[in-house]
């Protein structure tokens, strides 16, 4: 559970409250993790938020993870997209978006006005992430990451590896497995990006962004959608995963 970020958590579980599949110590126990408190603007408090969002009839809480140029699964307005792209996450509720702050072992949520946007299409996702996958790894193999990163390259050729996630019942499995392969590729873009010590030329290294950054801009679509229940399957519900 820990590998998730923090807005993923809070969109699992408090969809999960939402249906009457999870208490609220469960949810706050899930979504805190090692943190020591969350705290949220306006002397307000995540089950308040997710109480308000019952009450204007929602059923699902979503998370997007946006990225300077990239504002995935948001719609505006302009100040809540530019403070989720500067911490690469926001959690959605219906009119409100809430964008956390890691400060020390605390974190500070801050609510504002959100529009509406359209559900990601969680199949389309998957096939993205799948497809860039491929077109990454032959990029690679032409730059021979085998011989300056062979783990990266190891990894970008398993297309089942994912980190294993624990999720609330209610989850579909579909998306556990999607959310696991994106946050496994991320983590394998980073690496794949990290200094070599400068045994590239810039033009290789260069090269190496380009096949890199399409991976990982479909990982961020694919976590998006796993973590946004008014684009999954209405016939899935799924069990928890522990």
């Amino acid at each position: 559970m820990s590998a998730l970020p923090v807005s993923a958590r809070l969109a699992w579980w408090g969809t999960a409250w939402l249906r009457g599949l999870a208490g609220p110590d469960e949810v706050l126990d899930a979504v805190h993790g090692d943190d020591v408190t969350h705290v949220v603007s306006g002397d307000s408090s995540l089950l308040l938020e997710l109480a308000a969002a019952r009450n204007a009839g929602a059923d699902g809480v979503a998370a997007a993870f946006p990225a300077p140029g990239d504002p995935a699964g948001l719609r505006g307005p302009r100040e809540l997209t530019a403070a989720a792209v500067e911490a690469g996450e926001v959690v959605l509720l219906p009119g409100a978006g809430l964008v956390p702050r890691q400060v020390g072992r605390a974190v500070e949520w801050t609510v504002l006005p959100a529009e509406r946007r359209p559900p990601p299409d969680l199949g389309e996702a998957d096939r993205r992430l799948r497809s860039e996958l491929l077109a990454a790894a032959n990029l690679l193999a032409d730059l021979d990451v085998a011989r300056w990163q062979p783990r990266v390259a190891d990894e970008l050729h398993d297309l089942r590896a994912g980190v294993p996630l624990a999720a609330p019942s209610g989850t579909p499995a579909r998306c556990v497995d999607l959310a696991g392969r994106a946050l496994h590729l991320e983590a394998v873009v980073e690496l794949a990006l990290q200094d070599d010590g400068g045994a590239l030329s810039a033009s290789a290294a260069a090269a190496r962004r380009d096949a890199l950054e399409p991976l990982e801009r479909a990982a961020r679509h694919a976590l998006t959608a796993a973590c946004s229940p008014d684009g999954w399957p209405p016939a899935a519900t799924g069990h928890a995963h522990r």
